[in-house]
């Protein structure tokens, strides 16, 4: 295989949950060395994230399995300054150090940029954070929940309808795309680096990431739009873009722009009488007949199941797609054809490889990730610990 394209860059992912080790995981994906730092004991609290009575139940850690791929593990405890010693040494011989402690935390645990920049002129110091580091919300606690869902509008903006209540997000839903934001500002330093021969220090926030997924609104927002209340899904504005139930209880969705596929869309559902109907005759007697034509294809629809009109408007080039459930993405032939989905190393279990691809570049075969201070000793050894110092270390409960 060929020359990975991060081989040889050494990444101290010493994060926890989920935004700012994502960065990282894909970093890893390219082959970078990446050493996953987490308290001794439980490790990462992420790790207990699938135990919880909300989440999907199973026997193996599929969060942690996601996040933490192919690191290495190495715990410290931080609190102790021996921990904090093996930080900076590490430092000194890394490309990129990823974090998202608070800003009080980083400052007690001397892990600022100002105190690790120092050590190490060409680092890439990459900070996450909430809702960014100036203002008098900067030192907010703050998940995807929170920062990126609800506080970009992305949460009151998709409900059902104006009187719904508003919806809540999946687990990660923000953390994972805004990871790559976090990725791709690391990549850019790398490459300044390689200009320059300088370090960088680089960063994003949940709260930068909702807001740019949510730019369309936001942008109408700021231009001083006028926005139209969303109607229950039975009076949509537009019937060709609205999402129906099938025979068999699963759903669909349409999303046909195109004034052409129109008469195509009526002959697939039997109903070519539509197409002189003079009520749908234009894209603006749809729009006024929404409602009506909405009913019409509520009736139609409920006549097969999903799987038979999936064929039919496929074969037809309509577009559409199935609003699909979790538990069918393992089977999904698509997924598995363009390697989104990748088995792990010696297994069959397959994880969501990162949406990143470059021609000529192959990325690394998953591996399953680290026990909480897995490599520790491996880790502390290429830093130039002898074995005597690594005793001390774990005799202190610096290192486990």
């Amino acid at each position: 295989m060929a020359r990975l394209m991060f081989e040889g860059i050494k990444v101290l992912d010493c994060g926890s949950f989920i935004a700012a080790p994502a960065a990282a995981t894909i970093l890893s994906d390219f082959g970078a060395d990446v050493i996953k730092i987490e308290p001794p004991g439980a490790g990462d609290p992420y790790r207990a994230v699938p135990k919880l009575p909300t989440s999907p139940q199973s026997d193996q850690n599929y969060a942690w399995m996601l996040a933490a791929r192919n690191k290495r593990g190495l715990a410290l405890d931080l609190a102790k300054p021996a921990a904090q010693d093996v930080v900076r040494r590490l430092v000194g011989g890394a490309d990129v150090f990823i974090t998202n402690f608070p800003a009080a935390v980083r400052k007690k645990l001397g892990l600022t940029y100002d105190d690790l920049a120092p050590l190490n002129d060409r680092l890439i110091y990459a900070s996450f954070t909430g809702y960014g580091d100036k203002g008098e919300e900067a030192n907010k606690p703050g998940f995807d929940m929170t920062a990126w869902w609800a506080r970009s509008g992305l949460m009151d903006g998709v409900r059902t309808d104006a009187a719904a209540p508003p919806a809540r997000a999946l687990t990660g839903m923000g953390d994972h795309p805004s990871g790559i934001a976090l990725y791709a500002s690391i990549v850019m330093a790398l490459y300044q680096r390689q200009l320059t021969g300088k370090g960088a220090h680089v960063g994003t926030s949940l709260l930068a990431n909702g807001l740019w997924s949510n730019g369309f609104m936001a942008q109408a927002a700021l231009c001083g739009a006028r926005f139209i209340d969303r109607p229950p899904r039975e009076q949509a504005l537009n019937a060709l873009t609205n999402y129906y139930q099938c025979r068999d209880g699963r759903w669909l969705i349409l999303t046909i722009v195109n004034d052409r596929q129109w008469p195509v869309l009526a002959k697939c559902l039997g109903r070519d009488d539509l197409i002189a109907d003079p009520r749908f005759a234009t894209g603006r007697d749809r729009a006024t007949h929404a409602g009506e034509l909405t009913a019409i294809f509520d009736q139609v629809f409920a006549t097969r199941d999903r799987a038979e009109w999936r064929a039919e408007l496929s074969a037809n080039g309509v577009v559409f797609d199935v609003v699909a459930a979790a538990q069918e993405i393992g089977t999904d032939q698509q997924l598995l054809a363009n390697d989104i989905l990748m088995p792990f190393e010696g297994d069959t279990t397959l994880t969501v490889t990162s949406p990143v691809f470059v021609e000529g570049q192959q990325k690394v075969r998953p591996r399953h990730p680290p026990a909480v201070g897995q490599h520790s000793d491996e880790v502390l050894r290429e830093a130039g610990y002898d074995e005597a110092s690594i005793r001390k270390l774990r005799q202190d409960g610096a290192v486990a």
